[in-house]
Parts: C-alpha cells; sequence; structure tokens
C-alpha cells in the first residue's frame, strides 16, 4: 500500500508550479529546495544544496508575463529559472535528447546554418541525436558535431505541395519514434529547419509534453486566434474556445508522449483528408486542436520560437531560436 508520505510527495511533485521550499538545514547556512522545472519523480533521489545567495524564490521572478498556465503548467522565460540548478539535476540522468527537422526541396539551404547553430547552443553537454528528414539526404552537408551528439538522414519521397509536405510530417515523426528514434532518445523536439538558435536553449523545455506560444499572438484577444472554425473538419475550434495559440515550429517531450501525439494529429489529418478537407493551417491546426483537450505540461514563451520580422517587444529578453528571413513563395515554389 502507498505511504501517506510518498502520496503527499507525488501530489506535491503534480501540482507545483513554482520554485518550492521543501526543507532547510537549520545552522548549516544551507537551504535545500526543488524549483518546478526538475525532473520528478527521479529528483527526490538527490539532494541539491546550495547557498542562501542562490536560493530560489518561492515565486517566478518575473511580473510583467504569464508564468504559469490555468492548468498550472509552467510557461518558461528569461529570467524563471537558474540553469545551473537545472543541469545539475539532469546531467546525472544521462539523457539523450533528440531533434527532427524536415528539409524537403529548398528547404535544405538551411541545414548548415540550423545545425552550427544547435551545436552553439541546444542542449550544449547532453548527448543528442539529429535526425533530417530529406528528400536529398546528399545536400545535408557535414558539420562538426560536440562529442556524443549525432547526425543522421531520413529519407522522404518529394511531395506536390508545401502545404503536403507539412500534412506529413506528423505521419513521419511518429512512424520513425515507432521505428528508431524511441529506442534511441529519452526526449524528442520536432522544430523547423528554416530557424536559427541564437541563445541557449537547456533542460527548462524538458517536459512531458512541451508546447509553444506562437509569437503572432501572445498579446492579442482569443478572438483572434486563426484557429480552425470550421465544424466540418477534425481541427475544428468552436468561438470562445481555446487557451493558447500554439506554434507547429516546435513542440516536443517525451519521446512516448511525441508519439503519441504525432500519431493523434496525422489520423484527424487523414480524417480530414477523407473528407477533403484541409485545415485553416495544416498541421498547425490540428496541433492546436489536440492541446485543447489534451492540455501540455509545459509551455515555452516566444523567446524560443520568434519571428525576426517582428520588433522585440519589452517582454522578450531574449531570443532563443527564431525564423530565417527569407522569400516564402521562392522556397516552397
Amino acid at each position: 500500500m502507498i505511504s501517506r508520505k510518498l502520496l503527499l510527495i507525488s501530489l506535491f511533485c503534480l501540482g507545483a508550479v513554482a520554485a518550492v521550499a521543501i526543507w532547510a538545514r537549520a545552522g548549516s547556512g544551507k537551504v535545500h529546495y526543488l524549483p518546478y522545472y526538475l525532473p520528478c519523480p527521479e529528483i527526490f533521489s538527490m539532494k541539491l544544496q546550495y547557498t542562501e545567495e542562490k536560493l530560489i524564490q518561492l515565486f517566478p521572478q518575473r511580473q510583467d508575463v504569464l508564468t504559469v498556465t490555468p492548468w498550472l503548467a509552467p510557461i518558461v522565460w528569461e529570467g524563471t529559472f537558474d540553469p545551473e540548478i537545472l543541469d545539475s539535476a539532469y546531467r546525472p540522468l544521462n539523457l539523450t535528447i533528440g531533434v527532427t527537422a524536415f528539409a524537403i526541396g529548398k528547404y535544405t539551404r538551411f541545414v548548415r546554418r540550423f545545425l552550427e547553430s544547435a551545436e552553439q547552443h541546444f542542449m550544449r553537454g547532453y548527448q543528442v541525436n539529429y535526425y533530417i528528414f530529406t528528400d536529398s539526404p546528399e545536400s545535408v552537408p557535414p558539420v562538426q558535431l560536440q562529442p556524443g551528439r549525432s547526425l543522421a538522414t531520413v529519407p522522404m519521397a518529394k511531395f506536390s505541395s508545401w502545404q503536403e509536405i507539412s500534412m506529413r510530417r506528423m505521419e513521419a515523426i511518429s512512424r520513425h519514434v515507432a521505428q528508431v528514434s524511441g529506442r534511441e532518445v529519452q526526449y524528442l523536439f520536432c522544430l523547423d529547419i528554416d530557424m536559427v538558435f541564437h541563445n541557449p536553449w537547456g533542460p527548462e523545455t524538458l517536459g512531458d509534453m512541451v508546447a509553444a506560444i506562437h509569437p503572432g499572438y501572445f498579446t492579442v484577444p482569443r478572438e483572434q486566434f486563426p484557429y480552425e472554425r470550421r465544424s466540418s473538419s477534425a481541427a475544428f475550434i468552436p468561438e470562445g474556445e481555446g487557451d493558447f495559440y500554439y506554434g507547429g515550429a516546435v513542440f516536443g517531450g517525451l519521446v512516448n508522449k511525441v508519439y503519441e501525439f504525432t500519431k493523434s494529429c496525422h489520423m484527424t489529418i487523414l480524417a480530414d483528408k477523407a473528407n477533403r478537407i484541409m485545415a485553416a493551417w495544416q498541421e498547425e491546426s490540428h496541433l492546436n486542436r489536440h492541446f485543447l483537450t489534451h492540455k501540455p505540461s509545459k509551455l515555452l514563451s516566444p523567446e524560443y520560437i520568434w519571428d525576426d520580422r517582428k520588433p522585440k517587444p519589452p517582454e522578450i529578453r531574449l531570443i532563443r531560436f527564431s525564423t530565417v528571413d527569407k522569400d516564402y513563395k521562392e522556397v516552397r515554389n
């Protein structure tokens, strides 16, 4: 029978939404504490000691932005976590993080910059497997990788339109997880290839299922979100419903959760296809519909999915990952 103490710890782990003090060692000058970004339940077997100067506050340090959702999922912004503490918690877990990105047609031109910037900023010091889905494996350039990191190309067919490529992504990822990456990584991030890392992206982003708030809609009312509004579509979201508008360029989480998510989205895409419907924003519409009823456990702020064509507002203290400026019509042709 589960002890009362263990039950309380489990409930605490699920409900924590800010840095939480666990216990203090009287007279030692040291404090033990667990911020809500730390992994559970593995972290309960670890003791983290830091001086009082590094004590995490009980509440988020940012007062100018929303840092927790109504369902108690953290929203990750600069200033809401301590990278040193997170590294000391996650590094002993010996994790391998996977990254999928699609370089179809002219999008192969973005591979080098994506990978080189990732090697500078993405999960520094962790094992990383890059999986580049492409119709032109010979066009993927060799890039110098850090020790413990690998690059694999995944052959893909070339489709007739960029919309079709977008719609096929969920199917390709779910199949790859089932056949390959599900055995090789613990976490998997699915990212757009035409983007660049500018600042550190670390273990603060890890979670069961992680979504990113679209940079074009984080300050606008819900009525302006470009959800699919046709009730005939499997991606339909009625007026008055919805929490955030999530970008399709960034999502991830535990590899088994990503598998369930991508498989579910693939099935709703197939349902639309059978009815000769294409959702307003293809896979992004299905992603938003899924997260309406299956809430993500962690949200990344627009720092992690920025669009450099937009002026940087004061809420965005730094940009971690952003789109490459390009002629969309030319590269999609």
